[in-house]
C-alpha cells in the first residue's frame, strides 16, 4: 500500500497550496483580511514549526495545545477552525470546525475536544462541526512522500454568537463561513507542519 500512495503523491507533488481558498479569504474577511490576533502553541513552537508524531494520525492523534490573549470587551465569542491546503484536492481538507467558544477562553488542549453529553457538544463548552470524516478532529496524514504539508488552526473573535437556528446540527465550512458573515472582529493563526517521508 506504502508503494501505492508514494506513486499517487509523485503524480501529484505539484497539487499543493490552495491558499486562495483558506477559511479566511471568504466574504466574512473582507473588511479584516489581515491576521490582528496572537495565538500559540507552546508545544511545538512559532508559527511554521513541524508538529512531532503525537499530533499526527501516525501518533496518538492529539488536538495541539493553543493558547491567546484575554478577549476585548466586544469579543462574545470564538470560531476555531482546523484546514489543510496542502492535500492534492480543489479545496483545502477541513479538519476541525469549533464554534460557541466562550469569550472567556483563552486557550484550548486536548482534553476539550472530548466528546460531552449533548448534540455534538464537547468537554470544552463549545461545539463541533463537520470536517471531512464526520468525526470531531482530523490528525495530520499527510500523501507519504507528498512533502510538508500546512495546517492552518485559526481563531476568529466573533462580534455576535453564531446563530445556531441557521445551522445544521452538524454543519458545514460552508455554513459556517456564510453564518458569520458581518460578525468578524478579528482572527489569528497558527501553522503546524507535518510531513510523511518515503524512507
Amino acid at each position: 500500500m506504502n508503494y501505492i500512495e508514494y506513486g499517487i503523491s509523485r503524480i501529484f507533488a505539484n497539487a499543493k497550496g490552495r491558499d486562495a481558498r483558506l477559511f479566511t479569504k471568504g466574504p466574512a474577511f473582507a473588511q479584516n483580511s489581515r491576521p490582528t490576533l496572537t495565538l500559540d502553541c507552546i508545544e511545538v513552537g512559532p508559527s511554521g514549526s513541524q508538529m512531532h508524531i503525537d499530533l499526527s494520525a501516525e501518533g496518538i492523534g492529539r488536538f495541539p495545545t493553543l493558547s491567546w490573549n484575554a478577549a476585548t470587551g466586544d469579543v462574545k465569542e470564538y470560531l476555531l477552525i482546523s484546514e489543510d491546503p496542502d492535500a492534492p484536492l480543489p479545496s483545502p481538507i477541513i479538519h476541525g470546525i469549533y464554534y460557541g467558544i466562550p469569550a472567556s477562553v483563552t486557550g484550548v488542549t486536548d482534553v476539550d475536544f472530548e466528546i460531552a453529553e449533548g448534540e455534538y457538544k464537547l468537554q470544552g463548552g463549545f461545539k463541533y462541526g463537520k470536517n471531512r470524516r464526520g468525526t470531531v478532529y482530523i490528525p495530520p496524514r499527510p500523501l507519504l512522500g507528498h512533502g510538508p504539508h500546512r495546517y492552518f488552526f485559526t481563531l476568529v473573535a466573533l462580534s455576535q454568537p453564531v446563530d445556531t437556528a441557521k445551522l445544521s446540527p452538524l454543519p458545514t465550512v460552508e455554513e459556517m463561513a456564510k453564518e458569520i458573515e458581518g460578525k468578524v472582529l478579528s482572527w489569528g493563526e497558527w501553522i503546524g507542519v507535518y510531513e510523511r517521508k518515503w524512507e
